[in-house]
């Protein structure tokens, strides 16, 4: 007897379906039928957060008086665990989610898996699309994304935006100075490397298994600096 259990859905404005599923005791997002993460599957999702704060570690020489970091995308919570347990207080930790279900179930189903993230004092999450919280005058001093698998393969076709160089001209007004970009990418991206460096970042590609005993390593971390 199969222990995939349908758990919520629910419809993006494209019409596609992002869907939620327990499988055995992990869960299972999934968009359009395909896996996008688990709960089971988060190292990669972890390295995201270690790599892009790397400065701002409790206890560095390096951190800031008040570290403010961005994420992109809420997913299964597990980046934003990460840079929690690594950044210490005071600090600021701003996620952008623009699927209302997801923060949802972060709130619900997912607690059990990382505790109740959401309710933590450092934590904003903001309902909005990632490009709509940058800019206005607020500066962080790390910000991460994890929303498309790689710029040629886009969760909405909207999110081309993410990669034009007048949003990468966003993303270099909204870092503090010494700041540093990070993205996850579900494969190696060599135009996501040729648009950051066109933008005049310096970047650094890291292998990142799914799951830290896995033989091969298909994700990549990329880590963007200012030159």
């Amino acid at each position: 007897m199969s222990s995939f259990i349908d758990i919520d859905k629910t419809t993006l404005p494209d019409g596609t379906v992002l869907s939620l599923h327990l499988d055995g005791s992990d869960f299972v997002l999934e968009y359009d039928g395909l896996e996008l993460m688990s709960t089971n599957l988060t190292h990669s999702e972890q390295m995201l957060a270690e790599l892009g704060c790397v400065d701002l570690l409790e206890g560095a020489a390096t951190r800031p008086e008040h570290p403010r970091v961005l994420i992109g995308g809420l997913g299964m919570g597990f980046t934003l665990k990460r840079v929690l347990e690594l950044i210490g207080s005071p600090a600021t930790v701003d996620v952008a989610e623009l699927v209302s279900r997801v923060i949802e179930w972060n709130r619900t189903y997912l607690v059990e898996h990382n505790g109740p993230l959401l309710d933590d004092p450092r934590t904003n999450v903001i309902l909005a699309d990632f490009h709509d919280c940058l800019g206005g005058g607020v500066s962080y001093d790390a910000i991460l994304i994890d929303i498309d698998d790689t710029p040629n393969d886009v969760i909405t076709a909207d999110n081309v935006k993410l990669y034009t160089p007048d949003f990468l001209a966003l993303l270099r007004q909204s870092l503090s100075p010494g700041g540093c970009l990070a993205y996850w990418m579900a494969e190696p991206s060599p135009k996501l490397e040729m648009v950051l460096k066109r933008a005049g970042f310096t970047v650094t590609e890291h292998l990142a298994k799914s799951h830290e005993e896995d033989e091969e390593a298909w994700h990549r971390i990329y880590v963007a600096r200012l030159s």
